[in-house]
């Protein structure tokens, strides 16, 4: 199921957990990006036709409808089974859903991040709670009910008291769709910089230890499989029928053409991305040179693990797996953070916990 994913790395504010290269920018640079993306889009020789469309960030629900109407205009496949668009709550207007209806969308993903004020301004979001119930009730009114909401497990401030609440308003919202993120911590956010080094800032001290983080993470893989959304990937959960099919195309090895800063792409036996900043991005444009700034052959038989293990289903094994990789997946087994049922193996619950440890070893094996 080929694919397409469109980069608007474009905010109005650059929350303190984010580690993406997205931003606040100015508004010329917003304006040449959006020729620049038109153009990359509309030069693309189709290997296929897209069955799904996914649009990120950034902020791409605050596009300019002219932009968004236009990228999706020059991409075949319409009616696309699946075209998603990313949104931040407190922007959701009957003119913008019109917009985003009338351009092909069907599916709608917003990064709430959490349902408690204090958390949620720590973050540098300005949405309450009641915002994201209005929003997903006049998306809904619309006929937009293939909603995914996102969840933070370790925000500063976080508590057990905090975190019930907001797994609270997803049992009272129901959407079909869930995804929950543990805290990355890394130079590339405000918040993660601040915790490597210390620091006080962005409420760093108020960050939740690790150890606290993963009950907070496994505590929702409970509280979510009773609101019937049952965990399919190591950070989403969705109603039967629900999965995002999109997403899904990442961990089943299937083709994707990725448009914009920083997008990836995987097609023909090869993976290339464009460059990661949006400035860079358009001054290719500007010299009319290529966007993509690295290009290499895909390695299936390490990827079917590093990407195929994410999934709960886990990975069917063939003869030539236990040749190469038979002492990592002994040894996994034996530790109990692998299982096997016949000829699949997947993560246990641990091996969730511990994922970024496993999917190491098969790429060094």
């Amino acid at each position: 199921m080929p694919g397409v994913y469109l980069s608007y790395p474009f905010c109005a504010q650059k929350c303190t957990y984010c580690n993406f290269a997205s931003g606040v920018f100015p508004r010329e640079l917003e304006r040449d990006y959006q020729a620049a993306l038109l153009e990359e889009v509309a030069r693309q020789d189709w290997p296929w036709t897209p069955e799904t469309v996914y649009w990120g960030g950034g902020t791409p629900g605050a596009a300019p409808r002219s932009v968004l109407a236009a990228a999706m205009a020059r991409i075949p496949g319409r009616e696309w089974r699946e075209a998603t668009i990313e949104a931040a709550p407190g922007g959701i207007t009957d003119e913008r859903i019109h917009a985003w209806r009338a351009a092909g969308i069907n599916r709608v993903s917003l990064g709430v991040q959490s349902f408690v004020q204090p958390e949620i301004a720590r973050t540098g979001r300005k949405h309450t709670a009641g915002t994201v119930a209005r929003e997903t009730a006049l998306l809904r009114e619309h006929g937009l009910d293939n909603l995914n909401i996102d969840l933070i497990a370790g925000l500063a401030g976080q508590t057990w008291t905090s975190w019930r609440e907001s797994l609270d308003w997803i049992e009272r919202l129901a959407p079909p769709h869930v995804s929950v993120y543990m805290l990355e911590v890394d130079e590339d956010s405000r918040l993660g910089g601040e915790l490597l080094r210390g620091g006080i800032r962005y409420g760093a001290k108020e960050v939740p230890q690790g150890d606290c983080i993963a009950e907070f993470y496994e505590y929702a893989v409970e509280r979510l499989a009773g609101c019937g959304l049952r965990r399919y990937e190591i950070s989403n959960f969705a109603r039967p029928g629900w999965e995002s099919w999109h997403n899904l195309k990442y961990w089943r090895l299937e083709p994707y053409l990725g448009f914009g800063a920083d997008a990836h792409s995987f097609a023909g036996g090869m993976r290339w991305q464009n460059v990661e900043r949006a400035a860079e991005y358009v001054a290719r444009w500007r010299a009319g040179q290529c966007a993509r700034s690295a290009e290499t052959p895909a390695r299936p038989e390490e990827e079917k693990f590093f990407v195929g293990l994410r999934l709960m289903d886990g990975v069917r094994l063939e003869s030539g797996d236990w040749a190469r990789f038979g002492a990592p997946l002994r040894r996994f087994l034996d530790a109990g953070l692998l299982e096997q049922r016949g000829e699949t193996v997947r993560l246990t619950s641990q091996g969730v916990l511990l994922s970024n440890e496993v999917f190491e070893e098969f790429v060094s094996a």
